[in-house]
């Protein structure tokens, strides 16, 4: 019995990490998808109003059947809230589009690796992330998050020697796919697709602050994704009758497009909106973007054998440093959880008179204890020191 509760604790403690792994896989996939339709010409608007379609088509009946006792009223702050989130996505996806139809899919995650630092950055100026630099596992996250972005400037500006895992003769190309070329404009593509990468992973942050700030109020996770998705929907349709003027480019048939529309749809906006929320509202903002960098690795895998891309010795190094810098945020992250978790149950305790310590990971070197009788107060000093 007691065996039975330790692995369901463990497997309660183990599920956001499990669940923002998969969604790497999940983003993984969309890249190499997306690519392939990109490269067969269909426009980057158009995808976007199909992809945040079948998201609210798949998230929406869910949302109204599940959430519909805790659903909160929307106020006009809420509604504004999801406006923008809704407008963020749709700069995010169009803009994101736009690079990754000028450079690669392993080329675009290595830019998007900034993301975390970036999150790490404007949450601790709203404060929703605490740093005390006099902390060691403050200090962990910091490093760890420097250590990211160097793995995946590596990857970007380090290629070193070919690694040759298969021969060519046992890649899969997918059908019509054109491959990259390396001529001037190719040149001058790569530098407007950088641009806009920045850019939308800029807004990729912007994007994970506001949705946790909209789900402090607005506790409906599902109901948030449906509603954000709708609105996305709206306004990449108004943004690209602006846009494209051909309306041949509506035109979707039983091929790669339909394919990239719907798996970015539904498992790249809309699942992903809700679990992302569901684990935001537990870990924050800063341990949901720790996990990007592992989504240039898959992907740099799955290029390999599917794309024919090369793979290059600063790529695996980009990838090892990625998995350093990934694991000492998560450590640091933890760490901080854990505090958090002693210090309100401390709180709780001394409110009841009683103090009961279960502590794991610290060392307690000292415990005084003060206890005015008249008062029933009960004064707790705790020096600790965490293990290393």
């Amino acid at each position: 019995m007691e065996g039975d509760k330790c692995c369901s604790s463990s497997f309660q403690r183990c599920k956001p990490y499990i669940a923002m792994i998969c969604l790497q896989f999940g983003f993984a996939g969309m890249n190499i998808i997306t690519k392939v339709s990109l490269n067969r010409g269909m426009s980057h608007y158009v995808l976007v109003v199909y992809r945040h379609a079948f998201a609210t088509a798949a998230i929406a009946p869910f949302a109204i059947v599940l959430e519909r006792k805790i659903r909160p009223r929307i106020t006009f702050l809420m509604f504004i809230q999801m406006f923008v989130l809704g407008l963020l996505g749709l700069v995010i996806q169009n803009l994101y589009y736009a690079g990754l139809k000028f450079t690669s899919p392993t080329y675009s995650c290595a830019i998007s690796n900034i993301l975390p630092a970036i999150t790490f950055v404007m949450a601790v100026i709203f404060r929703m992330e605490k740093l005390d630099i006099k902390k060691l596992r403050c200090q962990v996250k910091v490093i760890g998050t420097v250590i990211t972005v160097a793995g995946a400037m590596v990857m970007t500006l380090y290629k070193g020697q070919v690694i040759q895992i298969l021969s060519s003769q046992y890649m899969h190309h997918p059908r019509n796919y054109v491959p990259e070329n390396n001529t001037d404009s190719g040149e001058k593509d790569w530098v407007k697709g950088s641009i806009f990468l920045i850019i939308a992973t800029f807004a990729w942050s912007c994007f994970f602050i506001l949705q946790a700030v909209t789900l402090r109020k607005f506790s409906a996770p599902l109901s948030l994704a449906a509603i954000v998705c709708f609105l996305g929907t709206l306004q990449s349709i108004a943004v690209t009758y602006v846009m494209e003027s051909n309306p041949n480019v509506w035109n979707i048939g039983w091929d790669i497009n339909l394919l990239a529309a719907a798996y970015a749809g539904i498992i790249s906006s809309g699942l992903t909106y809700y679990v992302q929320g569901i684990v935001m509202q537990k870990k924050g903002p800063v341990f949901v973007t720790a996990f990007s960098p592992l989504m240039m690795i898959i992907v740099a895998i799955m290029g390999t054998f599917i794309l024919a891309e090369k793979l290059y010795l600063g790529g695996v190094i980009g990838a090892i440093l990625i998995v350093i810098g990934l694991y000492s945020v998560l450590w640091g992250k933890n760490r901080e959880i854990e505090a958090e978790t002693i210090k309100e149950g401390t709180k709780c305790c001394v409110e009841k008179g009683v103090l009961e310590t279960v502590i794991e990971g610290v060392e307690i070197n000292d415990i005084e204890v003060q206890k005015d009788e008249p008062t029933k107060v009960l004064t707790v000093t705790i020096v600790s020191a965490p293990k290393v």
